[in-house]
């Protein structure tokens, strides 16, 4: 429920983020394999690329960001890729924004880790043992004060 709506349970957040380029691209890649595949190119190497491309948009497509019960949680696609965060652990956050090179995905930067499916928006997550990390969303104002109010109740 997001943030703005939830008047009785003002802690819990969640929302979905959808990569849309990423999906573009998916998609685009998965139409150019089957032009391919039945143009009769090597079959079985295309049905590997096909199901890896469906594999990466199913993965990455989404990012969803939830806050309850003194945890965020993120986590990718259908969850196979996921992160909990303990709130308490949380030493501050701010609205960053990510230059175009950091890309989208999940990788290292010289500014922590990065999760992201689209658009440079992003929330940097201080944590009390000296790590950071940035979480891409779209909605960077609300996510941000939601964390804060998190941290006075945890």
């Amino acid at each position: 429920m997001p943030y703005a709506l939830c008047v009785l349970c003002p802690m819990d957040y969640k929302h979905t983020q959808i990569g849309y380029v990423i999906l573009s691209f998916g998609a685009m890649a998965l139409f150019i394999a089957l032009e391919m595949f039945f143009r009769k190119a090597n079959g079985a190497s295309l049905l590997i690329g096909l199901a890896a491309i469906l594999l990466m948009m199913g993965l990455f497509g989404t990012l969803t960001v939830e806050i309850r019960n003194g945890l965020l949680k993120f986590r990718f696609g259908p969850g196979l890729i996921r992160k909990t965060l303990k709130i308490a652990a949380i030493e501050s956050c701010a609205i960053v924004r990510n230059p175009w090179y950091y890309g989208w995905g999940i990788h290292a930067t010289s500014k922590g880790w990065i999760y992201n499916v689209s658009g440079f928006q992003a929330v940097e997550i201080f944590m009390n043992d000296g790590r950071r990390l940035r979480l891409g969303t779209d909605e960077p104002e609300i996510l941000r004060r939601v964390i804060i109010e998190a941290q006075k109740t945890s």
